[in-house]
């Protein structure tokens, strides 16, 4: 791969409609050659066929693999949170909504394991090139716990539970993946961890 593909990305700056439908088409490959064979499925030469781009377009979009199934997590979530926003969870407390919410969140990747499994390992092997793309995610995953809290303005001890709520959705998922847990066990997990936003309620705690 040229050393310039990582400078001449069309995402650094903002696309035209043209080269957003492009990114969606190589998105969408993407995320269908993953989930027919996991991450080893995901090619860059196939990717650029599927999607009707040539390789060398694809590299200035998305430097590697690894950049390109981070990017792939990214609209995931940005999809799941549509589809969220539509049917928001139901529950009485903040706790139980993220809860609710990430469990749905977890169950819709369980029906496409290998797009799954391939999205945590890209994120397992990101290095520092691909932070951009990292933390587009980690922003995602924000946006949709702190929708299910209900907060627009969350104080600092708020997004530090967001941010070990984050961490454990991801280790619970890895762990699944690997077959070193069950469902319900994530499920606890996920529960036990959702605590931590009762705990920084700045209400509960006056």
């Amino acid at each position: 791969m040229p050393a310039e593909a990582s400078t001449s990305r069309p995402a650094s700056s903002p696309l035209t409609e043209r080269q957003e439908a492009r990114r969606r088409r190589i998105l969408h490959a993407s995320a269908q050659l993953a989930s027919r064979g996991g991450f080893d499925a995901v090619q860059m030469r196939e990717v650029a066929e599927s999607s009707q781009v040539a390789l060398g377009t694809l590299y200035r979009y998305f430097p590697s693999k690894v950049h390109l199934l981070v990017a792939t997590m990214q609209d995931q979530l940005e999809h799941m949170h549509g589809t969220l926003r539509k049917k928001p969870p139901t529950g009485d407390s903040a706790a139980g909504r993220v809860a609710e919410t990430l469990m749905r969140a977890f169950r819709a990747l369980q029906r496409e394991p290998h797009l799954a499994d391939a999205m945590v390992r890209a994120l397992t092997f990101a290095d520092r090139s691909v932070s951009p793309e990292v933390d587009q995610v980690s922003r995602q995953t924000t946006a949709i716990i702190l929708d299910a809290m209900g907060l627009a303005d969350p104080t600092p001890q708020q997004l530090s539970a967001v941010r070990v709520i984050e961490h454990t959705w991801h280790s619970a998922l890895i762990t699944w993946l690997s077959g070193r847990a069950s469902i319900a066990q994530v499920k606890i997990d996920i529960e036990t961890v959702c605590r931590l936003i009762d705990l920084t309620d700045p209400d509960r705690r006056a």
